[in-house]
């Protein structure tokens, strides 16, 4: 009988301290999700503005071009409200490990994707140099051969009866615009 009675106190505690440190953090949590939707309603603010000022810019552009933009951006700013609202709620240890992981973890992205990386800013220079266009005769090296596509990473040339593809990069450095005769 002692043994059943001291079995409940022991869950009468146990229960009692869960609903004194439930009660506890109510405050934090709301707090954390406040912020938490301040946070989103500012990211969808940015994010159509971006979609906004890239529509202008690059109006002409192909959409694929806008939305990697903002896609870019976005994974960038909900990442910072996902540390920012883990800091909120008191979590600031596991949001400094999660940004210090994400760093190494972009280091390593960055460095396999280093190539990628370089042909998809040079794919952006060569679609906004009006010196570059389709339908231009241009040598890269030692090739020569009218410009087909200008795409974000790459760049096709018709050659004779075939298709070159260069990553951007390798273009963008060493290009020369062949003067067609009128």
């Amino acid at each position: 009988m002692r043994g059943v009675a001291l079995q409940s106190n022991v869950l009468t505690r146990a229960l009692d301290e869960f609903v004194r440190r439930l009660v506890e953090a109510i405050p934090t949590v709301v707090t954390g999700l406040v912020f938490l939707a301040l946070a989103a309603i500012l990211v969808k603010a940015v994010l159509v503005v971006l979609n906004a000022v890239l529509g202008r810019t690059m109006g002409g552009e192909s959409p694929v071009y806008r939305q990697f933009l903002t896609t870019i951006v976005a994974v960038f700013l909900w990442f910072g409200v996902g540390l920012s609202t883990l800091s909120v709620v008191g979590l600031d240890g596991i949001a400094a490990s999660l940004g210090t992981a994400a760093g190494f973890l972009a280091l390593g992205v960055s460095y396999a994707t280093s190539d990628m990386i370089a042909d998809a800013v040079a794919g952006v220079y060569l679609l906004r140099d009006p010196d570059f266009e389709a339908g231009d005769t241009v040598r890269v090296g030692d090739m020569t051969g009218v410009v087909q596509s200008i795409e974000l990473r790459k760049t096709r040339f018709a050659v004779a009866d075939d298709t070159v593809v260069r990553g951007n990069a390798d273009i963008e450095a060493r290009w020369t615009k062949i003067a067609t005769e009128s």
